[in-house]
C-alpha cells in the first residue's frame, strides 16, 4: 500500500466516523429511515470528495477540523444521488460497491426518502459548521446548492436522462459529465477552500475548479474505461452495462487508446495548475491516482 492509499484509507475513517454522528436519529421513531442513510453513507467507498475538501483545506492552511462539516455534506450529497441512481426509474442497478443497493434493501420508497434525506442532512451540517465564519458557511451553501441542482449534478442527470443515454456528440457528453461528475468534485474542493479562508482569491478559486474539473472529466473517462475492462467483483458494480444499455461513452467518440491519451492529458493539465502551490503532493499524487485506478 502506497503513502496515498493509506492517506485515503485513513481520511476515509474519520469521514464515516463523522458521518455516523451526523447520521443518529433524534427521534428514535425516525431510526428505519436513518438505518437505511447509513446502509448507503457508512458503506466502504474511496471517499475521493471528502478527501478533496480535506486537502484543500490543508492546501490553504486551514486545518481538518473545519473542513469535516463541508466534506461530510458533499459525502452526503454524493450519496443520495447514488441511492436515487440505483432506483429502477434511473439506472435500476442491483449492486452497489459489491453489496446489494439500497431499494433492494429496502425498498423503494425508503430508498427514496433516504436519498432525499442525506440530500436535506447535508445542507444542515453544511450550514452548522462552528469551525468558521459566517461568511465561509454562506459561500459553502450557495456553491454546493448550486452545484448539486439544476445547473450542476442533477441537471446533469438530467440531461443523461431525457436522451436515454444517447447523445449524439462528444462535446454534449463532455457536458453532461462536466454537470453530473465535475460539478460535486468541483464543490468539493472548493468548500475545502472557504474551510480555510473566507476570502479566497480569483486566482485561488479559478485554479481549484480548473484543477477539479480536470480530474472530474479524467475519472469519468475512467469509469467508462473500466466499465469494459476491469473485473467486476474489483469494480464493485456490474461491468459491461454502458454497452448492454447501449449508453454513449467517451468510447462512442474515441478509441480506447485515445480515451487514455485523453485521461493523462486531462491529469497532466491539472498538475500544472496545482503543482505551483506549496504543499500539492498529496493533490498531484491523487490526480495520478485517477488515472491508474482499477476500481
Amino acid at each position: 500500500m502506497n503513502k496515498l492509499e493509506t492517506a485515503l484509507i485513513a481520511c476515509a475513517d474519520r469521514v464515516t466516523d463523522s458521518l455516523r454522528e451526523c447520521l443518529t436519529a433524534e427521534d428514535p421513531t425516525c431510526e428505519p429511515l436513518f438505518e437505511a442513510m447509513r446502509y448507503s453513507a457508512l458503506s466502504a467507498g474511496k471517499r475521493i470528495r471528502p478527501y478533496l475538501t480535506v486537502e484543500f483545506c490543508r492546501l490553504f492552511g486551514g486545518r481538518e477540523e473545519a473542513a469535516m462539516p463541508f466534506a461530510c455534506a458533499v459525502e452526503m450529497i454524493h450519496n443520495y444521488s447514488l441511492i436515487h441512481d440505483d432506483l429502477p426509474c434511473m439506472d435500476n442497478d442491483d449492486f452497489r460497491r459489491g453489496k446489494p443497493t439500497n431499494h433492494k434493501v429496502y425498498g423503494e420508497t425508503t430508498a427514496l426518502l433516504a436519498g432525499d434525506t442525506l440530500l436535506t442532512q447535508a445542507f444542515a451540517t453544511c450550514a452548522s459548521n462552528a469551525y468558521v465564519s459566517p461568511a465561509s458557511v454562506q459561500h459553502a451553501v450557495a456553491y454546493l446548492a448550486k452545484a448539486a441542482g439544476g445547473v450542476g449534478m442533477a441537471g446533469g442527470q438530467m440531461i443523461d436522462t431525457a436522451a436515454d443515454g444517447k447523445l449524439n456528440t462528444r462535446e454534449a457528453l463532455e457536458h453532461m459529465y462536466r454537470l453530473k461528475t465535475g460539478a460535486l468534485i468541483a464543490a468539493a474542493s472548493v468548500l475545502g477552500v472557504y474551510a480555510a479562508t473566507d476570502a479566497p482569491t480569483a486566482e485561488m478559486l479559478k485554479d481549484t475548479e480548473t484543477f477539479s474539473y480536470n480530474v472530474g472529466l479524467a475519472f469519468q473517462f475512467m469509469d467508462d474505461v473500466l466499465d469494459v475492462t476491469a473485473d467486476a467483483e474489483e469494480f464493485g458494480r456490474p461491468t459491461g452495462s454502458d454497452d448492454k444499455n447501449q449508453k454513449t461513452t467517451i468510447l462512442s467518440f474515441l478509441t480506447m487508446e485515445d480515451t487514455l491519451a485523453r485521461v493523462r492529458s486531462l491529469t497532466e493539465e491539472a498538475v500544472a495548475i496545482i503543482s505551483k502551490y506549496p504543499d500539492s503532493e498529496n493533490l498531484i499524487s491523487l490526480a495520478n491516482y485517477l488515472v491508474t485506478r482499477r476500481k
